[in-house]
């Protein structure tokens, strides 16, 4: 069973949560704030999971070094591990999109004036907090306004500018912030026996993110992905418009996100100007392709590799606006192949 022990990084929004067990003051709302796949999901399930633990809640409140993690034996922790503990509600939504006021309404508002049926308190967890309509919002402050004293409402999102100033003022918010390199790349290495080197990859891709470091450390499209990324950017100077056409079609075929293509563009380019200005490649992410890489850098201006990198950053915000998809990447590509 997770503990706070197996949360890495984070370490002021741990502290905050372990604090509130100890001292018994636990708020009524919380708003988790953090990019996908950063853990905020594992974090509010051991959070949940030592807010019901049958020991922790035995625990005198005067000792304030108690211990808070979840034991994982008592009958809560056990229900908790299946995903049966019936006082730990997860609020769904039929539409993928749209957390709608009936989602509210009916799986909160409905029955948060019963009391918990075998815990101490009753713990709501809403995933993706940023899809409630203002409507489901508005219904939702209901209950934060006059919470039973037995609730505690876990707002997941990442995206806290899109909830209503009212609710933020109700709510304890807790930032995720990104985790140190060092300490996603050791649990990568430790935890998934990922290799030196593909570790760094996943780790400068991850940005800090450990929960994207791990889709990336297993993905096979995503080595796929990588590899065709790298090979298009090797020989496009060879390349007809028709044949980079034909790869950046090949892209769509793979179930990655294409911000994540994008930055093994950049991330390589990145490499470019850093060898053109040290000629060292100690430093690279990509550097067992150093032999390309130093060809790039010996062909290229700083002003080209700058240009390259800055279309770079103007295609993908293009595509997060929804422009088309090949018309964007064909003129990227042209952009890089005019100025390597």
């Amino acid at each position: 069973m997770a503990r706070f022990t197996d949360i890495i990084g984070q370490e002021q929004l741990k502290e905050h949560l372990q604090n509130a067990l100890k001292l018994n003051k636990i708020s009524h709302a919380y708003i988790i704030n953090g990019e996908r796949s950063s853990g905020k999901e594992f974090i509010a399930g051991i959070f949940a999971s030592a807010l019901q633990c049958e020991k922790v809640q035995l625990q005198d409140e005067d000792i304030p070094s108690g211990n808070v993690e979840p034991c994982g034996e008592c009958r809560s922790c056990k229900q908790m591990a299946t995903g049966n503990q019936p006082d730990v509600i997860y609020v769904t939504h039929e539409k993928p999109g749209t957390i709608g006021v009936e989602d509210i309404r009916g799986q909160i508002n409905g029955s948060v004036a019963i009391k918990p049926y075998s815990s101490p308190r009753k713990v709501y967890i809403i995933n993706e907090g940023e899809k409630m309509t203002v409507q489901a919002q508005n219904a939702l402050l209901k209950t934060l306004e006059e919470p039973p004293e037995y609730t505690v409402i876990l707002i997941l999102t990442t995206n806290m500018e899109s909830l209503l100033s009212t609710i933020l003022s109700r709510c304890v918010v807790l930032n995720m912030k990104p985790v140190k390199d060092m300490q996603v790349k050791r649990f990568l290495m430790e935890t998934m026996q990922v290799p030196d080197y593909k570790a760094d990859i996943c780790v400068a891709f991850a940005r800090g993110n450990i929960g994207k470091a791990k889709l990336l450390a297993s993905s096979e499209d995503f080595e796929h992905v990588k590899e065709e990324a790298i090979t298009l950017l090797k020989y496009i100077n060879d390349m007809e418009i028709n044949e980079i056409v034909a790869a950046i079609k090949k892209i769509g075929e793979y179930k990655l996100d294409v911000n994540d293509y994008m930055d093994i563009l950049a991330i390589w380019y990145r490499d470019v100007l850093m060898f053109k200005a040290t000629n060292d490649a100690n430093h690279l992410i990509f550097r067992e392709e150093i032999q390309y890489i130093r060809k790039v850098a010996d062909r290229s201006t700083y002003e080209g590799i700058e240009l390259v990198i800055s279309a770079l950053e103007k295609a993908k915000n293009r595509l997060n606006a929804n422009v088309n998809f090949d018309l964007t990447m064909e003129l990227l590509f042209l952009t890089v192949k005019e100025n390597s």
